[in-house]
């Protein structure tokens, strides 16, 4: 909006020096006609309405404890996240994950075996911790699927 403001006062002003009538720089921009039709906003309706539902039942099934398991790891997940907000703003969160979605495929192509490794002995790591806190605790066992 500043960009477009600056532009048409720079415009506007190089105009009256100038003495010449251009009119409005964003004339084209203004007579193009737009407007959806009722098919394309009532397929846009449907996806959010499919999404909408599939994510209301989903934290419906977490916040009620259908599974305790993912609760618990949904609880985990939004505590951090308190921390991750309290250290980043949310720009600066997209700018790191734009970055990251740039960089992250080119050093896995250059360490992939060691990254492989290191995943494999964290994953096994991570599978015996939950592996026994399942054992201690009475109806978390996962249900086999």
């Amino acid at each position: 909006l500043s960009a477009s403001i600056s532009f048409r006062i720079y415009k506007s002003v190089l105009q009256a020096v100038q003495k010449t009538d251009e009119g409005h720089p964003f004339k084209a921009y203004l007579e193009v006609e737009i407007a959806l039709s009722q098919d394309q906003i009532s397929k846009y309706a449907d996806k959010i309405l499919l999404y909408t539902n599939t994510c209301m039942k989903e934290l419906r099934r977490l916040f009620l404890v259908q599974d305790l398991i993912d609760s618990l790891k949904f609880a985990v997940l939004m505590w951090l996240l308190t921390y991750v907000g309290a250290l980043f703003n949310g720009l600066t969160l997209l700018i790191l994950a734009v970055v990251s979605m740039f960089s992250m495929p080119v050093v896995y192509e250059k360490h992939q075996a060691q990254i492989d490794q290191y995943v494999g002995l964290i994953r096994t790591h991570v599978n015996s911790v939950v592996g026994k806190i399942q054992a201690k605790i009475p109806g978390a066992k996962r249900k086999e699927e």
